[in-house]
């Protein structure tokens, strides 16, 4: 069963995710210089923010992050899934639990950004019910952004 855990950024296993998924991501990039960037930790913790790690029974296999852009509005961040752990579902749990953390910190909206030749990322999003939407930010790794309303 898929738990959560709020973690600082700065936690081992977090930065061992992290690492991972910016790895896995310039190594794929295509289009450029993959720009690698941490997260600010503090970006990360309640009320602005929150970290999480995803584990299948005690063994860490993803994470992910919301951020306050505002008061109603956060950005889903750094969602990873190790590739031995896809096609299960997980990836549309973990991101249910981003959002779920970032309306209990007052969220109205989620968006979020990733770059085309991340189909299956593209997929869920769209599949999770997020529509496209202009770009809010100048991430140089972006190419689709995306918008979702919460539940309130």
């Amino acid at each position: 069963m898929l738990t959560f855990a709020s973690v600082p950024v700065t936690d081992p296993v977090a930065t061992e995710l992290l690492t991972e998924y910016f790895t896995a991501r310039e190594m794929g990039f295509v289009g450029g210089d993959y720009v690698v960037n941490f997260p600010v930790p503090e970006r990360f913790v309640p009320p602005v923010g929150d970290f999480l790690i995803a584990s299948d029974d005690g063994s860490a296999v993803g994470c992910g992050g919301i951020r306050s852009l505002s008061p109603t509005r956060f950005e889903v961040k750094h969602l990873y899934l190790r590739p031995v752990t896809r096609g299960r579902g997980w990836g549309k749990l973990l991101l249910a639990e981003l959002e779920s953390r970032a309306a209990a910190l007052g969220a109205t909206e989620v968006v979020l950004d990733t770059n085309a030749t991340l189909e299956a990322a593209g997929g869920l999003y769209r599949v999770s019910g997020y529509s496209s939407i202009e770009p809010y930010n100048d991430n140089p790794n972006a190419t689709n952004w995306y918008w979702k309303a919460l539940a309130s």
